[in-house]
C-alpha cells in the first residue's frame, strides 16, 4: 500500500486490489473506497466544471455535504491526477 497526502484528499492506494481508500477530505475523516473508473469519473466532472466561481459540493457518506471553493476544486483535481497515476 502507498499513502497519498494531497491538498484535499488523503488516503492509501492498494495496488493488489487496484483501489484507493479515501481517509480524509479537507479536514474531515472518512472511509470510502474508490476504483479507477470512479476516480476518472470524478476527475472528468470536476475538470469540466473547474471554471464555476461558486465551486462544488462533494458528499461524504451520501449525507454530509462538503463545500469546495474554486481554488479547492483546482487542488482536488491535482490530487486526483496523482491518484490516477497510481492505477
Amino acid at each position: 500500500m502507498s499513502y497519498h497526502e494531497g491538498f484535499i484528499i488523503s488516503g492509501e492506494y492498494d495496488k493488489e486490489m487496484k483501489e484507493f481508500a479515501i481517509q480524509k477530505v479537507k479536514e474531515f475523516q472518512t472511509q470510502s473506497v474508490v476504483n479507477q473508473k470512479q476516480v476518472n469519473s470524478l476527475y472528468r466532472y470536476l475538470k469540466s466544471n473547474i471554471d464555476k466561481e461558486e465551486g462544488q459540493v462533494v458528499t461524504l457518506y451520501d449525507q454530509m455535504p462538503v463545500k469546495l471553493s474554486q481554488e479547492e476544486v483546482k487542488q482536488i483535481i491535482l490530487d486526483l491526477e496523482h491518484i490516477k497515476s497510481l492505477f
